[in-house]
């Protein structure tokens, strides 16, 4: 678990897929399992705010973002309005908002392996994605569309061996990051890079 204090009165957690496993969880749990998640994020908030000296009281709105391969991104954001006759100061609130981003994004250390996926990818008839340059890293990001009947394990396993799952999102990406190949980044980067192409 990773945490990030973002402000006065919001931070974020990070959770892999491992992280939940070793606390009891599979990702179908998030959706079906609501006594058992509602537990899950008291925990997380708890712990968080410990390790973070943040003072929880009052209401939360916690954001929950699963993304694909990489984990679960949690915003936790504490309401700065709270009457007295509402709360005391044992009490904790949560509204929980869960969303799910088809996207897969990863992170390469050097472009070489961007061109080693992209090989790979190629030989099992995907060609799009998009790359981007940012902070001295290389991301590629495959939008759903891509995936589509395609075997997406396996496409997570050939991504996983040769970059890492990132927990930026595809609009911090657009945002503050170069787009280097866009859309069909596959092909372009074996037609620019590639012997074999």
């Amino acid at each position: 678990m990773r945490l990030e204090r973002l402000s006065v009165n919001q931070f974020k957690i990070f959770l892999t897929f491992d992280d939940l496993i070793e606390r009891g969880l599979t990702k179908e749990d998030l959706w079906h399992d609501l006594p058992r998640v509602h537990k899950l994020f008291h925990d997380m908030m708890f712990e968080a705010s410990d390790e973070l000296g943040f003072k929880l009281e009052g209401f939360l709105l916690v954001q929950v973002q699963i993304m694909q391969a990489q984990g679960m991104l949690i915003i936790v954001t504490q309401n700065e309005y709270q009457s007295d006759d509402d709360y005391d100061d044992e009490f904790v609130e949560m509204k929980v908002t869960l969303d799910e981003s088809r996207e897969l994004i990863f992170s390469f250390d050097n472009f070489e392996n961007i061109i080693q996926v992209c090989s790979h990818l190629s030989d099992i008839g995907m060609n799009g994605g998009t790359v981007y340059h940012m902070n001295d890293n290389y991301y590629m990001l495959i939008d759903d569309q891509i995936v589509e009947g395609k075997n997406r394990e396996h496409i997570i396993a050939i991504m996983s061996e040769f970059s890492s799952a990132s927990i930026i999102t595809s609009y911090r990406l657009n945002e503050y990051g170069k787009i280097i190949f866009d859309n069909n980044a596959v092909e372009q980067v074996l037609k620019f890079f590639s012997s074999d192409y």
